[in-house]
Parts: C-alpha cells; sequence; structure tokens
C-alpha cells in the first residue's frame, strides 16, 4: 500500500515543511455518511504533493472507505487516516499500533453501562426508532436513540427534532449522573449520535501518532498542525483537538467551506 503514495513527495520533501493537516469526515470532506465530492477528491490530491495530509473520525475505517475512498483504498489516498480518533490509525498505508475499549473498561462494567444505556433508549418518547441503538467499535462505542438503522430522510427528521429538543444532550446528562466515576467522555457528532470514550480518548489521541512521527527513521517532527471541523463548539466531538494547544484549528460550515478555505490558505 506504501507503493501508492510514491507519486507524492516522501513526508520530509514536502514543500510546506513539518506541516500536517488533518480533517474532520462528516460534514467537513463529505455530507454525513455521503460520498466525498470528485473535486474535494481532487484537491486533496493536489494538496498532498505540498503538504502531509490526514482524516481524523470517531467511525470505523470501514465506514471511511465509503466515504472518502468508495472503491479506491482509502489508505491510498491519505498519508495519515485516524479512525475511531486515532485508536485505528495508517501511516502511508501502514497499520500502527491500536488500542481496546473493551480491554480498558473491562466486561462487567461495560455490561452495565449498555444495560443502562438500551433502559434509557426504551422509555425514550420520540417520534420514531429503527435499530442499532449501540454500536460497539474498538476504541468506543456510539449510541444513538433513534438507531443507526434509520433512512437518510429519517436521520435529516431526527436532527431537527435533536436540536429543538435535546434529546443526546439530556441522555449524556443523565449518563454522566448515572456514571460519575467511569472516566468517560461523551461527544455529540454526526446527525443522530453520541460517542462514549475514555477521557483524553477524543480526537487529540490521534496526536500521539503525529507526535511520535518524528521517532522514525523516516518521520518528521511536525511543528505545524492545522485541524479543520465542523463540530468545533464545547461540546461537539471537534472540540478537543480544534481548541487543544498544539493545533490550529478552523472552523467550517461544510464541505464546501473546507474546499473554500483550503483553495484561500494554499492555492490563492
Amino acid at each position: 500500500m506504501a507503493a501508492a503514495a510514491s507519486i507524492y513527495p516522501p513526508l520530509q520533501d514536502r514543500p510546506i515543511k513539518n506541516t500536517v493537516l488533518l480533517f474532520d469526515v462528516d460534514e467537513t470532506l463529505s455530507k454525513a455518511r455521503k460520498l466525498a465530492k470528485p473535486e474535494m477528491l481532487q484537491l486533496l490530491s493536489e494538496l498532498r504533493h505540498k503538504v502531509a495530509i490526514g482524516f481524523v473520525g470517531g467511525s470505523n475505517l470501514v465506514k471511511q472507505q465509503e466515504q472518502l475512498g468508495g472503491n479506491v483504498d482509502v489508505t491510498t489516498l491519505f498519508d495519515f487516516c485516524f479512525s475511531e480518533n486515532g485508536l485505528t490509525a495508517y501511516r502511508l498505508g501502514e497499520q500502527l499500533a491500536s488500542t481496546s475499549f473493551i480491554g480498558w473498561i473491562g466486561e462487567d462494567k461495560y455490561k452495565e453501562l449498555v444495560r443502562w444505556i438500551l433502559h434509557y433508549i426504551a422509555d425514550l418518547d420520540i417520534p420514531i426508532k429503527r435499530g442499532t441503538f449501540i454500536e460497539f467499535r474498538n476504541g468506543m462505542i456510539n449510541v444513538s436513540p433513534i438507531g443507526r438503522n434509520a433512512s437518510g430522510d429519517e436521520r435529516n427528521e431526527y436532527e431537527q427534532y435533536d436540536k429543538q429538543h435535546g434529546i443526546r444532550t439530556t441522555m449524556i446528562a443523565k449518563l454522566k449522573e448515572a456514571f460519575p466515576n467511569l472516566g468517560l467522555t461523551y461527544s455529540v457528532g454526526g446527525q443522530i449520535s453520541f460517542d462514549v470514550f475514555p477521557t483524553g480518548w477524543d480526537k487529540t489521541y490521534c496526536l500521539r501518532h503525529i507526535e511520535a512521527d518524528k521517532e522514525r527513521a523516516d518521520g518528521v517532527d511536525y511543528k505545524t498542525i492545522h485541524f479543520f471541523g465542523d463540530k468545533a463548539y464545547e461540546g461537539g466531538n471537534d472540540w478537543e483537538i480544534y481548541s487543544d494547544p498544539r493545533t490550529i484549528g478552523h472552523a467550517v460550515k461544510d464541505p464546501e467551506d473546507t474546499y473554500k478555505q483550503l483553495k484561500e490558505m494554499f492555492f490563492s
């Protein structure tokens, strides 16, 4: 896979030195759960000749492949691929060490948490419910009051309903009351769900890989880290990395805004 990156200059030879651009996925590089537009992928390819690029998202690699790669292996399109906030990570197509949520929390505490969530959702009175209310991932769980099997239209309707009634934020507040000592962080992301993960395993987790890159024989000491994301507000799942002192944060409204900002910053 690393050979696919050979059409680009080696990381240490990129013209914009010691710099990496990291991108959220949903509503930053593509619409939620949709394939990124060809013009966005073309711009990223052009950008990669100048500077190192990577994505970081809470979803697993399968979903990111669907949105960013399509029929092309997504790990060949970016220098750094950080799935589940970097708990699953790739550098130039090579997988790096990964970490497990279930190994961290333990089976007994996990079962207690899941039991509470399913009871809460069962008693929740919202217009519709579908299926897959908890999605287990390597580094977190994703919780959806409506269920991840909702259609595109149902997701759009629920998102508006959630904004009006605060379903997810209320549920998160109740979870914090019920489990004050588990050391968990709850982060709203996407249209219909929120992520639950150990505190510190938010998107800043991927910065460990960026900072460790300089230890490699072909590594780079990244002194400038740009991050682009749409949920760059307190409680949003981009906030921690957007506001981290190690990054330069760029808030975007949607993929079109990301495209516009990149054009202005690097091609004007």
